[in-house]
């Protein structure tokens, strides 16, 4: 199997996306009630932290690809 880059921003929309359907399936099954606006918040916060996240990855990823490694400039003394 080939390996693949780790993607964290798909992990967390996945995870929010989920918790949003056990939301609506527990109200279906009669386990509680749920307002049907109640998982538009969950649903655009977890697409916010899932944005956030994808952006610090790649930040990571570039900085790493560059070789730069974090130093602002030369390191020579």
């Amino acid at each position: 199997m080939l390996r693949h880059e780790f993607q964290p921003g798909k992990l967390v929309a996945g995870l929010f996306l989920t918790t949003a359907g056990v939301v609506y399936a527990g109200d279906a099954g009669g386990l509680w009630r749920t307002p049907w606006f109640a998982v538009i918040p969950l649903v655009v916060v977890g697409l916010f932290l899932a944005g956030v996240a994808g952006m610090v990855a790649r930040s990571i990823r570039r900085r790493r690809r560059s070789g730069r490694g974090g130093t602002a400039g030369p390191t020579w003394t």
